[in-house]
């Protein structure tokens, strides 16, 4: 199918074609069916991607995957049958590598988006769409079964916002849904530099992320009912593997010395 975007909505397809990419040449590190089935599906020119993306930013799309997963499969383990909530869902297939089969699932992105998203990914008796903005926090009361845990998975979208919007954010979600986790990216100021100048190269010229966070504690001050569960490094139990090339193991392990790249994992 072919599908026609803004600047912005376009950027999902860096993570997808990261996802599929990762899972026919590393697929010890990572396997993600579904993206390869989608990558095969849309009518959309992956070549740009596949040229000009830096191999760093490839392999911690598929690092910021993995330890999501990781995140949420925990959260799972105590509360298997909560409602999870992928915000800035684009074609995510999160719920295809975490179904336990008892979850309710929501993917939550702008109304063009799950539009396209819907075709390609239909919604299950399970698996429901939310069309709003993650700003609007109406979404909220679209969701069933809170009292058995609500769990938001954020990625990286919520770097495309400033932090004016986020302190809003986060204080409104700690209002409507007390109690709830979430897992996220969080990105330096000298990452996010970098992130853009990605971007640029693979033709995104009038995106760019917006929010840099240096220490996760941070945002205790925004709001005292935050609390950081955990904060580590995207390639923390992840072993450099030499076939990725002696410059991109060096930067990726300097990405952790210099805590560039972080998952984060909050309670509200």
């Amino acid at each position: 199918m072919s599908v026609k975007l803004s600047a912005v909505e376009e950027t999902l397809f860096i993570p997808l074609w990261c996802r599929a990419h990762a899972s026919i040449k590393y697929p010890s590190l990572f396997y993600d069916p579904k993206a390869v089935e989608l990558v095969k599906t849309i009518d959309y020119d992956f070549s740009v991607i596949d040229a000009r993306l830096d191999p760093v930013i490839l392999l911690a799309s598929i690092a910021r995957a993995r330890q999501c997963d990781a995140v949420l499969k925990k959260y799972l383990a105590e509360h298997p049958r909560a409602s999870v909530v992928d915000l800035g869902a684009g074609l995510d297939t999160s719920f295809y590598r975490n179904d336990n089969g008892l979850l309710e699932w929501y993917d939550l992105d702008l109304p063009d988006v799950v539009a396209i998203r819907t075709q390609v990914l239909p919604e299950m008796v399970r698996v429901h769409s939310i069309a709003k903005s993650l700003l609007d926090m109406s979404w909220c009361d679209d969701l069933v079964n809170i009292e058995e845990g609500v769990f938001v998975i954020a990625g990286a979208v919520l770097g495309y916002f400033s932090e004016g919007d986020l302190k809003t954010f986060f204080s409104s979600l700690a209002d409507s849904l007390p109690g709830v986790q979430m897992v996220f990216t969080a990105y330096s100021l000298a990452e996010v530099s970098l992130i853009n100048r990605s971007l640029q190269r693979v033709g995104m010229t009038s995106v760019a992320m917006k929010w840099a966070l240096e220490d996760a504690n941070d945002l205790t001050r925004w709001d005292d009912r935050i609390s950081v569960v955990d904060e580590f490094s995207f390639f923390r139990g992840i072993t450099c593997d030499p076939a990725w090339g002696e410059e991109t193991v060096r930067q990726i392990r300097a990405i952790d010395g210099h805590k560039r790249m972080r998952i984060v994992n909050v309670r509200l």
